[in-house]
């Protein structure tokens, strides 16, 4: 009996409830949108690089020889022809007094034919005033004097003149191997003064391959393999060996200036374009493009990484929205928009974009409000709710 009571009373109270009613705030999805606002686009990629000497050398000697001395070590600044090394080089010695003492014989040759050119001179002189004294008689005297007698005196006079050019030869012959002995001993002196070797361009040594009596090989023996004597970095100026890629060839220009940005140092140093090989490497399809970066304060070391942002484009005061506002690309690009509650679906025109950002050529207008993030579920002439939110944060 008291089964029966509750289960009527159950029923009583099933027939008393009323059907819920769903209102339409708790069915209209909520999106998250922004304005439509201008914005500063540009368009950026980041190389990497190492840094490098703007140019370094491993310093020969042009003699053999034995190192003397060597008055640098790892790590010394020098000036450009700063004295690095001496070498050792004894028969060099020989050499020069060698071609000091030919120049000696050939200035007493010279001396001794100037001596004989004077002789012959005279002789010649001599014989001539003869010839012509003699020749005045005989055309005066008809007969006085014989005809041998006047051939034996002019054949006199041209022999003399004979030996003054003779003595002129032998002077001009003395004074040549005087200048073949000068130059010699020119060679030689050039020679020996390789004896130091100094700095090509102010740098700092990297490297140090010699000691103090070390035999160093001519570098121009090609035949040996020479040792060099110390290497030389020039670091007052560094290089960047960017590989552009060929997308960004165009937007390379000498003289322009970059932000060169070294991580280990969280500093930026200014950079300037100076050179490309202006050819596209068909394994890589880069282009290699050298930055110099100036280094007055040796701060940056070779072999430090550094980043460069390449800037491709660039556009001021644009119409944007987030990217993700954007669905799908070229012609079939579209966003929502809200219009008094509900999605109007609006196709537009998209230009340059960025990482955040995307450019709206045509479609919307500045103030508009678009959805963002995902759109799967939205329809067209949907009513919806709003939430705006960050526009950086997209």
């Amino acid at each position: 009996m008291k089964l029966l009571v509750l289960l009527i009373a159950v029923a009583l109270v099933s027939c008393n409830r009323q059907p819920e009613v769903v209102s339409a705030a708790e069915t209209t999805p909520v999106v998250p949108v922004v304005k439509v606002a201008r914005a500063n686009l540009t368009n950026d990629i980041k190389l990497t690089a190492e840094f490098e000497p703007y140019q370094e050398i491993d310093v020969m000697a042009k003699v053999s020889g034995y190192v003397s001395a060597i008055r640098v070590d790892i790590g010394d600044r020098v000036a450009e022809g700063a004295l690095l090394a001496t070498l050792e080089i004894p028969e060099m010695k020989n050499e020069l007094t060698k071609a000091h003492a030919t120049i000696q014989a050939t200035e007493a040759d010279i001396a001794a034919a100037r001596d004989e050119l004077r002789r012959a001179e005279s002789a010649r002189d001599i014989a001539h005033l003869s010839f012509t004294r003699i020749s005045q008689v005989a055309n005066q005297e008809k007969g006085l004097v014989p005809q041998q007698q006047l051939d034996e005196v002019h054949s006199r006079d041209l022999m003399a003149e004979a030996q003054v050019a003779s003595a002129k030869s032998l002077l001009s012959a003395a004074q040549q191997r005087s200048a073949v002995a000068r130059a010699e001993e020119a060679r030689v002196k050039t020679m020996f003064e390789y004896s130091n070797i100094t700095a090509p361009f102010a740098g700092v040594v990297t490297k140090r391959f010699a000691n103090k009596g070390s035999m160093i090989q001519a570098g121009t023996a090609s035949q040996s393999q020479a040792m060099p004597l110390v290497r030389l970095a020039q670091d007052n100026v560094l290089r960047l060996v960017l590989p552009v890629p060929e997308s960004a060839v165009s937007r390379i220009r000498p003289g322009e200036t970059l932000d060169v940005m070294v991580p280990s140092l969280h500093k930026t140093f200014p950079g300037r374009v100076a050179r490309s090989n202006q050819t596209v490497q068909m394994s890589t399809r880069t282009m290699d493009t050298q930055v110099d970066v100036a280094n007055a304060n040796f701060v940056l070391v070779p072999g430090m990484y550094a980043e460069v942002n390449l800037r491709l484009d660039e556009h001021n005061n644009a119409l944007a929205v987030p990217v993700d506002s954007v669905d799908g690309t070229g012609a079939d690009a579209h966003v929502f928009v809200v219009q008094n509650g509900r999605l109007h679906s609006t196709a537009v025109s998209t230009g340059l974009e960025t990482a955040q950002r995307i450019e709206i050529r045509s479609g919307l207008q500045d103030g508009d409000t678009v959805v963002v993030g995902r759109q799967s579920g939205l329809k067209d002439g949907q009513p919806v709710q709003t939430k705006f939110v960050d526009f950086a944060g997209h």
